[in-house]
């Protein structure tokens, strides 16, 4: 298992486009991935779970992905968090 923690610094948090765009991202891969915020969780592959968390600026989410292809995956969205959200 590999966790990651982001701060999210878009000053419109994660709304429609970038979760878009993410769930792109996390579905290049195998794991299972999980986003929380604030105690709550959702698959991070599912727009509506995503969207239900009401990610916003300057949040602190924590990623855990948990599969064949974690650490690939870890770093993908790593990097695609700094350059796009």
């Amino acid at each position: 298992m590999k966790k990651i923690e982001y701060k999210i610094k878009n000053p419109n948090g994660i709304h429609a486009r970038p979760v878009i765009l993410l769930i792109n991202q996390f579905r290049k891969f195998s794991c299972d991935t999980v986003i929380e915020k604030d105690g709550k969780s959702a698959n991070a592959k599912e727009i509506f779970a995503l969207m239900s968390l009401n990610i916003k600026q300057g949040d602190i989410i924590t990623i855990t992905f948990d599969g064949e292809d974690e650490k690939r995956a870890a770093r993908t969205i790593e990097s695609f968090l700094k350059e796009e959200i």
